[in-house]
């Protein structure tokens, strides 16, 4: 790996003294950690073991990186792999009320904290995870869909479109796009392109999209400010702003506290609890994040944007019980044409997913149901992948993890075992995707775009 840019070695000196900038510099020349997140709502049989994380209830370290793409847990959403440092936000947040909130994550490519915001809100909440880059975006949706919650909604849009839903969100998460620092023991171009010019653009760029976050955040709402960087331009300097202009809204939040063992150096900037992980110190990558209430308790707002186009339209009564019988708690489901697509959406958030998709660029929401042709469903792949599916709604085939990985790779599938019409394909407990068996043989249903090349 090519060495540190020198002039990052000389920040580090100046702003951490020479001894920790040193240790820190070692420690970026180590092999980095290799840490994943289950899903509490998949348990699988076959989930990877390891070490606990420990400010992450659903964190675990492994000793070596295994073959991610090759294990059928990984592609049925029982976990997520990400980098322990980040899985933090989880701790910031375990001890608040957010069953049935709502939490803007502005800048979510490629999604761990979005899954994160997923789970804390439960059945009745709603995450807005919003990334301006659209390549990024169908990643993000991706991984959305395989966490199977069915209560996201991935949005493409500059944050200032977004900012128009003022004072509507619980939390706000502004995840920074950044210069990359906390990346330099996991990717070498990191490395090759980090400039000090960067970083003060970063820095520039950080503050617009700070100030577009807080016009969404209503009063008594928490901020969290992140990013993977070391330096004070991109950390404590930005927060330093944001308390310049915003600070006598602040308040801090309940003081979290951190094991010494952790090796998480923790501090205070104004209304802000900050928190920087340092490779060699604690156990992942670079990390830093600042969290704050905005002052006072004001119920938030509801959506007063105006409608651009109408997206929606109803299903007639016998496609909506013809999708009733997927679903468990269908009684508390709404289902909604989308082009050619039915989507599901949990009743209690639908009015602010419709909202949403009447006034912003909406990559994907809710949970897509599938096509009804002559009164009966053609599933699409994500109703596999949503928690919600009923166990009784199609067969279920359990098969072997060789065979999961040929289904997995769109190989043909014997017929044997499943029955006539769809099928839903189970590995060690969990649905992978749908086939249909026609007679002696079986369509394979798994997404073309989705499937495994690496052998």
């Amino acid at each position: 790996m090519i060495s540190l840019p020198e002039r990052f070695v000389e920040t580090m000196r100046r702003e951490m003294g020479a001894e920790r900038a040193e240790a820190l510099c070692r420690a970026l020349d180590t092999p980095p950690t290799v840490s994943y997140r289950l899903n509490a709502a998949k348990p699988c049989r076959s989930t990877l073991a390891g070490e606990p994380i420990g400010w992450s209830r659903y964190g675990r370290y492994l000793d070596e990186r295994p073959q991610f793409t090759l294990d059928p847990a990984l592609h049925a959403g029982a976990y997520y792999v990400q980098e322990a440092s980040s899985q933090f936000v989880d701790y910031i947040l375990r001890d608040e009320p957010l069953d049935g909130a709502r939490v803007l994550d502005m800048c979510a490519a490629p999604g761990g904290k979005s899954t994160i915001y997923s789970t804390l809100v439960g059945s009745e909440g709603l995450v807005v995870a919003n990334e301006i880059n659209r390549s990024r975006a169908a990643i993000l949706a991706d991984n959305v869909r395989r966490w199977g919650l069915g209560n996201v909604v991935v949005t493409c849009n500059e944050p200032q479109h977004v900012a128009a839903f003022e004072e509507w969100f619980d939390v706000v998460a502004v995840d920074a796009p950044c210069s990359g620092e906390g990346m330099f023991r996991k990717m070498e171009e990191a490395r090759s392109e980090w400039s000090q010019g960067a970083v003060e653009m970063c820095a520039r760029r950080q503050r617009q999209i700070v100030a577009e976050a807080w016009r969404t955040l209503r009063r008594g709402g928490i901020l969290i400010y992140s990013t993977c960087t070391f330096n004070r331009t991109e950390d404590e300097e930005v927060v330093k702003w944001i308390m310049e202009q915003w600070g006598g809204e602040l308040e801090p939040t309940a003081e979290l506290k951190c094991r010494p063992q952790w090796g998480i150096v923790a501090s205070h900037v104004g209304a802000f609890q900050t928190f920087h992980f340092y490779p060699g110190s604690a156990r992942g990558e670079g990390f830093f994040v600042a969290v704050a209430r905005k002052r006072g308790d004001d119920a938030r707002g509801r959506a007063t944007v105006k409608a651009r186009r109408s997206v929606f339209a109803p299903v007639d009564r016998r496609s909506a019980a013809e999708l009733a019988r997927w679903v468990r708690d269908a009684g508390q489901m709404t289902f909604r044409s989308a082009g050619d697509t039915i989507y599901g959406y949990r009743t209690a958030a639908f009015d602010d997913v419709r909202s949403l998709s009447e006034s912003l660029s909406v990559i994907y929401s809710g949970v897509a149901m599938g096509q009804i042709f002559k009164g009966v469903l053609r599933p699409d792949h994500a109703l596999a992948l949503y928690v919600g599916l009923d166990p009784d709604a199609v067969p279920r085939t359990e098969v072997s993890r060789d065979e999961a990985l040929a289904y997995l790779r769109r190989a043909d599938i014997a017929a044997a075992g499943f029955c006539e019409g769809i099928n839903a394909v189970v590995c060690d407990g969990l649905p992978i995707g749908f086939v249909k068996r026609i007679g002696a043989r079986c369509n394979n249903m798994y997404p073309k775009d989705l499937r495994i090349i690496k052998n």
